[in-house]
């Protein structure tokens, strides 16, 4: 804890001068589980070898690894977007997509409190994007083209979406849209403090009961890493002064996200796979694959 001042509050504490030292105060802040935590840390680590230049471990050595010593200020440096992106290309020759998606939401995570915290300047993993597997034959109708330029029958629109390559905040979203089937004012009206992710559905306190299936889950608890109170969905910029205090981050400042920026978002992100080349409105996240039965009431 800091030093109290005379008034009674905390003066700040002062920003670790090394990179391992920022990950455990992050995470000493986080609200995560204990399995979570770990996973947190072996991921964050591993960033900590692009930054110096040097592979980092694969396989079994990379869990029981120490990381080398990285002064914090070089997430600051100019080069370190193009030496994380070096090591994204290096990791991806050894993890599964999904894998990498995990662990470049983690860094997200981390440096987004960083910044909060005002020990770096910038976000080193802007523009970076981990592959995602795309539905193959296996998931595409009959005679379809499969890729990144694939298209998708109705039925499948939601699934194709799913698989796209997308920042960790759209992803999310998408995904539980599509699995609460709950109307996309509803979902970013969200506020933490709304949600029980343990139980997977909202509390009482919300307006309206939403719950959400696994995907969602998984994507949940990186998404709001670090932060306990505010909008669930915020924007990538703090929001302007007049915005009122129940649609901003207490933490970072950054406003909630307004439906007309998630549907731009969102018909960019499909223009490749519509036909038309227009992109989708985010109803298409409310279709249902075959089998899956009726949509919710």
């Amino acid at each position: 804890m800091g030093k109290r001042q005379s008034d009674g509050e905390e003066t700040p504490r002062p920003a670790p001068v090394e990179y391992g030292a920022a990950v455990d105060r992050y995470l000493a802040a986080a609200d995560l589980g204990s399995a979570s935590r770990r996973v947190y840390r072996i991921s964050l680590y591993g960033w900590a070898w692009p930054l110096v230049d040097r592979r980092a471990p694969t396989g079994p050595e990379r869990r029981g690894s120490q990381p080398p010593v990285v002064p914090l200020a070089l997430l600051d440096d100019p080069k370190a977007p193009e030496r994380l992106r070096r090591g994204l290309d290096d990791r991806a020759a050894a993890a599964r997509p999904r894998t990498l998606a995990r662990e470049l939401a983690c860094l997200r995570a981390a440096a987004a409190w960083w910044l909060a915290q005002g020990w770096i300047t910038a976000d080193p993993a802007t523009g970076l994007t981990a592959p995602t597997p795309f539905p193959g034959p296996a998931h595409a109708p009959s005679g379809a083209p499969t890729g990144a330029g694939a298209t998708a029958a109705a039925p499948d629109r939601a699934r194709a979406v799913l698989a796209l390559r997308a920042p960790l905040r759209e992803l999310t979203l998408w995904h539980l849209l599509h699995e609460s089937r709950a109307a996309v004012e509803q979902v970013l009206a969200l506020d933490i403090d709304h949600l029980d992710l343990g139980h997977r559905r909202t509390r009482e306190r919300a307006v309206r009961p939403l719950s959400w299936g696994s995907g969602t889950a998984r994507l949940l608890p990186m998404l709001l890493a670090g932060r306990t109170a505010g909008p669930v969905f915020v924007t990538g910029r703090r929001a302007p002064v007049t915005t009122a205090a129940a649609d901003r981050c207490p933490l970072t400042g950054r406003g909630r996200l307004s439906y007309r920026r998630a549907a731009e978002l969102f018909s960019t992100a499909t223009g490749p796979l519509d036909p038309a080349g227009r992109g989708w409105t985010l109803l298409v996240l409310r279709e249902r694959a075959p089998g899956q039965g009726p949509a919710p009431r």
